[in-house]
């Protein structure tokens, strides 16, 4: 069973930045694709940003210009950077993953606040 372990929430001002970490039991290669969503409070989960196998991402346009998602297969972990964050990006963030045999994983969540 793959376990994914998300670090790096907290509580910074508007305009600043945190980056997000996701850290994979098993490599990261066997994935189709790997993912972040985000959930706020009375509001339903939505993708942020997804990175496919080759590479190829597409962003919430919420976060576009803002947010850049990465990966290193070295150390099986999935980042979501976060610059100019908005009191509206404040939510729960999830990482995502999806293998090629279509098993959907996610781990436990990291709480992000961001105060006006």
């Amino acid at each position: 069973q793959v376990q994914l372990v998300e670090s790096g929430g907290g509580t910074v001002q508007a305009g600043g930045s945190l980056r997000l970490s996701c850290a994979a039991s098993s490599t990261i290669i066997v994935f189709m694709s790997m993912g972040w969503y985000r959930q706020a409070p009375g509001k339903q989960r939505e993708l942020v940003a997804r990175m496919r196998s080759g590479f190829t991402t597409n962003y919430a346009d919420s976060v576009k210009g803002r947010f850049t998602i990465s990966r290193d297969d070295v150390k099986n972990t999935v980042y979501l950077q976060m610059n100019n964050l908005k009191p509206e990006d404040t939510a729960d963030y999830y990482c995502n993953a999806i293998s090629w045999s279509d098993q959907e994983y996610w781990g436990q969540g990291t709480q992000v606040t961001v105060s006006s």
